[in-house]
């Protein structure tokens, strides 16, 4: 549960120092997977950095996730407007979501371009978590991966 709260924590605070440029293309991209689960994307013509801490979710995104380039960065992007808006309006009713689960908002906007990467990543966690909280973000099936 602190590891939710870490991840979001990091994303929220990332998320809100977005830039408004233009992501360039993947070959600025640094990805390293550390100790603990613990997955970092970041690029060198950015201002903003994503940590995801979670047990798990770096074994998962390496053996069960569906593969980059499965879906495209425009659902990627659907979607995890969608995750966003479900998962703030629950940080905002803590007597009616686990308060351990929904800690903080996340600060995703809409019509940044923050690139094929950080929304494949982002996707996959909230599917990861929904299996692993046996949560229903969005009222319809969970993708299973």
């Amino acid at each position: 549960m602190k590891n939710v709260f870490l991840l979001f924590s990091v994303i929220l605070m990332l998320f809100a120092c977005n830039s408004s440029k233009e992501t360039a293309a993947a070959k600025n991209e640094d990805i390293e997977i550390k100790k603990g689960d613990t997955i970092k994307i970041s690029r060198d013509n950015i201002e903003y950095d994503v940590i995801i801490i979670e047990p798990g979710f770096g074994t998962y995104l390496s053996s069960i996730a569906k593969p980059k380039g499965f879906y495209t960065q425009n659902y990627l992007e659907t979607r995890n407007i969608r995750y966003v808006q479900e998962w703030n309006r629950r940080v905002l009713q803590p007597r009616q979501y686990n308060t351990n689960l929904y800690e903080m908002q996340i600060n995703y906007s809409q019509g940044v371009n923050y690139g094929y990467d950080v929304n494949y990543k982002m996707y996959n966690y909230f599917v990861y978590f929904q299996n692993r909280y046996k949560q229903n973000l969005l009222g319809t099936r969970v993708p299973q991966n």
